[in-house]
């Protein structure tokens, strides 16, 4: 359980501030996730439109409230 949100906010902060971009390693891991979607026959989508309808109309919903 946490008990000080606003501490550990400050300590997640710090380490974020003080971690160096590692690029090749950023690369080799969406590399990795890809080749999984891949596999997994999520990539290469069949038909790149399948949803767009679901999502048209999820984002109608979302934008006319208030």
């Amino acid at each position: 359980m946490i008990k000080n949100r606003e501490k550990l906010q400050k300590f997640e902060n710090e380490i974020i501030r003080n971690e160096k971009v590692n690029v090749l390693k950023n690369f080799r891991l969406v590399n990795a996730m890809y080749k999984e979607a891949v596999s997994l026959g999520i990539f290469p989508m069949k038909d790149a439109l399948a949803g767009l309808e679901v999502d048209i109309k999820i984002a109608k919903v979302i934008n006319s409230v208030s």
